[in-house]
């Protein structure tokens, strides 16, 4: 019972020869699991605080007193206040990145992560038990094991590791899911098991019966998973910038499966402008590791490198843009963390700065010489901008010093002003003062444009009014969205005692089961055998003894004596059947019955406590409960001698810039990507 809980190396009572991945234990006093804890703690504050005012609303519409409603206002009034400070505490938990962050490495720019769906627990014994006893007529309380692994394994959902191990329990859950809907959840009645997920941005509850509940949030937390995997990684090295890639590409993947197979979801965290907006986001940190791989073993202070280099740090400030543009849209601004939008914003201007300071380099440090391809740099040139200011051709930039340096220097004023500007940003956003080695990024790259400056200015400077042109964004590595393989895993039923999933499902109705004693005539039992399992009565003779004791053709042989048979094929219920004597066996045999019309798909919702109707529709279901093909037999003069012939067959570098306290870097030297920060070291280990 308890196998799915036990450490890897531990068969799980499932059977198909794989592992169980074991659930952190909840009261770890980690980073993540303290911040987890606070979320469910707050989780249940807000439930609290909506059922009273629920209570104060009903009580103001039912009474007339004066005296009364006033003191429920009054009510109503701190009720409203504490809701308002709660999602306040919650919108500091979303905000809270630090602690997802790599503990080994403290000189990138942080990254966001999602948090877990938090979840009530549900007990399957009793409605299991009783469904099994009532549409499958067998005994609830054999299968108490696999109820008790089951719940296991959701409960170890609930607090999975933060690597693959924990991805693999939640896809392990997931693939689960539609073998248990087709167990116990009949079109034509509820279970009364109830499942309960809380909103990640706003903290209220969504309860229904419908499983589409289960499987949407399931997939949300293995997205939120994949994003603190990538948080996670060590971005100072190849293997770790190619880990968290993955696994933003993953994320994304995860949610835009989500957004396109589940409609109409009552949490709003799974709506789909909000996984929309998550999307641009997950792909866009994607980016911005792309761009640090790029620029990790350094940059070549050469031409073209620099030029490249430019276009790829404004990719990087366009996919931010789109991202800030996309969370500012109403309702999505009214739950999102303000320090997802500024932190977005923030981004914005910084990769748009650094592509300026890109393109300032390349011409003022770089001169058109008599060995130069000028062809080429006239095209490359050409393809950074969109326009040019007026009368000056690439060309003419190119040839012409003073043209050069004048553009070189419009761009590293842009470069100074867009750093200004997300210095700007982040003091305004108390949640981002937090971050210090964030302040010593854009501190460091503000002062690398100014000394940049600094060195070509002169006196002629004041009457220069050129603006630089903007940099078309372009990348040799888009971010593109990745299903993972891990969402879909080869599992075994649970309860596959019950017999194969196409015949026995709740979907389906049969009688009890019936014995039959079977007496054969001249070693002639009287009918014949098709399907695969379990198999089927066919070309029953209506005068033979097992006809007068009551089976029917279409019958399915469910036990012959006391060995049960939902699983064996044709040959092997021959093997049963072939040396009954004269005394006869006993099989037992159940009759498919005709299906009532499935209800509609709908189940009732509790959303923040008042109840609603939503039809969950799952658009991407892969339905395996079809029949068997089965095999046309023409009748037999004797059950052996068809048996016979039906038996079944078998088949030089410039590095991006650095908060050294002690001065300038040489820019010839290689470097860490980006400043490291001593005050920068948070508990972010592992539950």
């Amino acid at each position: 019972m308890t196998d799915t809980l036990l450490p890897n190396g531990i068969k799980d009572s499932g059977g198909d020869s794989s592992y169980f991945r074991k659930g952190c234990n909840p009261f770890a006093q980690t980073g993540r699991s303290k911040l987890q804890n606070k979320r469910a703690s707050l989780n249940q504050q807000i439930i609290k605080q909506m059922r009273m005012r629920a209570g104060a609303e009903n009580l103001l519409k039912a009474t007339s007193n004066n005296k009364v409603k006033e003191m429920v206002l009054l009510e109503l009034s701190y009720v409203n206040a504490n809701l308002q400070l709660l999602m306040g505490q919650l919108e500091g938990l979303n905000s809270s990145v630090e602690v997802y962050q790599n503990t080994q490495e403290t000189a990138n720019i942080p990254l966001i992560a999602l948090g877990l769906k938090e979840t009530k627990e549900v007990d399957f014994s009793t409605p299991f038990k009783d469904f099994i006893l009532d549409h499958y007529s067998e005994d609830g309380n054999s299968f108490e094991d696999e109820i008790a692994d089951l719940m296991d394994l959701r409960q170890a959902c609930r607090t999975p590791s933060r690597n693959e191990a924990g991805v693999e329990l939640f896809a392990k859950y997931y693939s689960h899911l539609p073998l248990m809907e087709s167990r116990f959840f009949s079109p034509n009645r509820q279970t009364g098991i109830f499942f309960t997920w809380y909103d990640s941005f706003t903290g209220v509850p969504v309860c229904q019966q419908n499983l589409s509940l289960e499987k949407a949030s399931i997939l949300f937390n293995m997205a939120a998973l994949y994003s603190q995997i990538g948080t996670r990684s060590n971005r100072q090295t190849i293997v770790g910038l190619e880990e968290a890639i993955s696994s933003f590409q993953k994320a994304a993947g995860i949610l835009n499966h989500l957004k396109e197979t589940f409609t109409h979801t009552p949490s709003y965290d799974m709506s789909p402008a909000m996984l929309s907006m998550l999307i641009r986001m997950m792909l866009a940190q994607a980016q911005e590791c792309l761009f640090e791989k790029t620029a990790l073993p350094g940059i070549r202070n050469q031409f073209y490198s620099l030029m490249k280099m430019a276009q790829e740090a404004a990719k990087v400030s366009e996919t931010y843009d789109q991202v800030h543009q996309s969370m500012i849209q109403t309702p999505i601004k009214d739950n999102v963390p303000l320090f997802w939008s500024t932190m977005s914003q923030v981004k914005t201007n910084h990769y748009r700065s650094m592509a300026h300071y890109f393109v300032a380099s390349a011409l003022l440090d770089h001169q058109l010489g008599p060995s130069d391809d000028e062809d080429q740099q006239e095209k490359t040139l050409s393809q950074v901008y969109d326009r040019l200011p007026e009368g000056r051709s690439p060309l003419d930039i190119l040839k012409n010093k003073e043209e050069r340096e004048r553009i070189g220097k419009a761009h590293i004023r842009r470069a100074i002003l867009g750093h200004e500007e997300a210095l700007r940003i982040y003091g305004l956003c108390h949640h981002l003062n937090k971050l210090e080695v964030l302040e010593d990024i854009l501190k460091a790259s503000h002062q690398r444009s100014l000394n940049k400056y600094s060195e070509s200015d002169s006196e002629e400077e004041f009457t220069d009014y050129t603006e630089a042109p903007d940099i078309i964004s372009k990348t040799e590595h888009k971010a593109e969205m990745e299903v993972p393989a891990t969402t879909k895993v080869k599992v075994t039923d649970f309860f596959q005692r019950l017999g194969p999933l196409s015949v026995f499902s709740a979907k389906q109705r049969w009688t009890a089961p019936r014995t039959i004693r079977l007496c054969p005539e001249d070693r002639d039992l009287g009918f014949t055998l098709k399907g695969e399992s379990p198999v089927q009565v066919v070309s029953l003779d209506p005068l033979c003894p097992a006809a007068a004791d009551g089976l029917k053709e279409g019958d399915y042989i469910v036990a012959v004596g006391d060995t049960d048979c939902k699983w064996s094929s044709v040959s092997e219920v021959m093997r049963l059947l072939k040396d009954v004597d004269e005394e006869g066996i006993d099989i037992q045999v159940v009759s498919m019955m005709e299906s009532n019309p499935p209800m509609p798909t709908k189940s009732a919702t509790f959303c923040g406590n008042l109840p609603k109707t939503y039809s969950m529709i799952c658009l991407a279901y892969d339905d395996d409960d079809k029949n068997p093909k089965s095999r046309k037999v023409t009748k037999k003069s004797s059950f052996l001698s068809w048996g016979l012939k039906n038996k079944l067959k078998s088949a030089s570098t410039l590095s991006l810039p650095t908060a050294d306290h002690s001065g300038a870097l040489p820019w010839n030297k290689p470097c860490p990507t980006f400043p490291s920060s001593s005050s920068y070291n948070n508990d972010s280990s592992l539950y």
